[in-house]
């Protein structure tokens, strides 16, 4: 867990670094923060919305309430996309 100092490290490139190293709460937390002082950088919704995804545990397929194939397909897709990510490192 970061100690005080992470309150001056708020930048896009640390948090690039705590994804990389496996951090992803940290990553999150500096995502959230940049984010919020400027809404309207695109890229950087995105990257939130991708770590966001990553923290948040995959529901079983039976229980989750949309259960069109199409959507299966999504959640399958996106679940072997952090698999093949966590593999690379």
């Amino acid at each position: 867990m970061p100690g005080p100092e992470m309150s001056r490290i708020v930048t896009k490139t640390m948090a690039e670094v705590y994804i990389r190293q496996g951090h992803l709460r940290e990553a999150y937390e500096i995502l959230k923060a940049l984010a919020e002082k400027t809404p309207s950088d695109p890229d950087l919704r995105k990257r939130l919305e991708e770590v966001s995804e990553k923290l948040s545990p995959a529901l079983p397929l039976d229980d989750h309430p949309l259960s069109s194939k199409e959507e299966k397909i999504r959640i399958l897709e996106r679940w072997l996309a952090n698999i093949q990510e966590r593999k690379r490192r």
